[in-house]
């Protein structure tokens, strides 16, 4: 399982962002969630999942608005799930916790963790869990790097709209929607995101094969 937990950045001296962000998230993501997107600690959001690809959107968006440190924890999950994030535990939750903690202090604002079977770094899913962050880390430090013209191209497409379809929406020239395309590093984006969701679930796998799960239940769902 995949728990995502974010912190508000400079939430002493800025707006609470928690409410409105939650709900975003919740409506973009909530038929893959194994529960509602939860606010738990002040302005701290959680979310849990399954599905590798649906953990990668979730970081994505909170990364593009810009605002959070996110964690990213992999592992088991205590069962059953009870009925909201904040009163789950397991493995995954204290991978997650570890991993907000470090994002606080990373380029990017993001961190990766992994429950891991050995107590020492140079376990096997560690060091794989840190190749996989290192991805995801220079991925979010090259979007961050995108204009606003060019987010707003690329979401068109990304939303299934063709380049002469999107120039007719932003009443510019095809060529210009490429050039845009071009500088937003779209084909770069298409590329790695569906080669970091096959790393995300392989590590997931790996976890799940090697983790010592947790008591309770039947056993961690994965």
């Amino acid at each position: 399982m995949f728990v995502i937990t974010a912190d508000q950045i400079g939430s002493r001296t800025a707006p609470d962002r928690s409410a409105p962000m939650q709900a975003a998230l919740q409506h973009d993501h909530g038929r893959a969630l194994a529960l509602p997107v939860d606010q738990t600690a002040g302005d701290e959001l959680q979310a849990l999942t399954d599905d590798p690809a649906t953990a990668l959107d979730l970081i994505l968006d909170l990364a593009r608005d810009g605002h959070w440190s996110i964690g990213l924890g992999i592992g088991g999950i205590r069962s059953p799930l009870p009925d909201a994030v904040r009163k789950a535990t397991g493995p995954a939750f204290i991978a997650a916790r570890d991993a907000v903690d470090a994002a606080k202090r990373a380029d990017g604002r993001f961190a990766l963790r992994v429950e891991a079977p050995r107590a020492d770094g140079d376990a096997p899913e560690r060091r794989r869990a840190g190749h996989v962050e290192a991805l995801v880390r220079m991925f979010l430090l090259m979007r961050s790097r995108r204009s606003d013209a060019g987010w707003e191209v690329a979401g068109l497409v990304a939303d299934g709209a063709s380049q002469k379809q999107a120039a007719k929406v932003l009443g510019i020239s095809d060529a210009a929607v490429s050039q845009r395309l071009k500088s937003a590093m779209w084909s770069v984006d298409e590329q790695v995101r569906p080669a970091l969701v096959a790393l995300l679930g392989e590590l997931d796998e790996q976890t799940a094969a090697t983790g010592d799960g947790v008591d309770g239940g039947d056993g961690p769902p994965r």
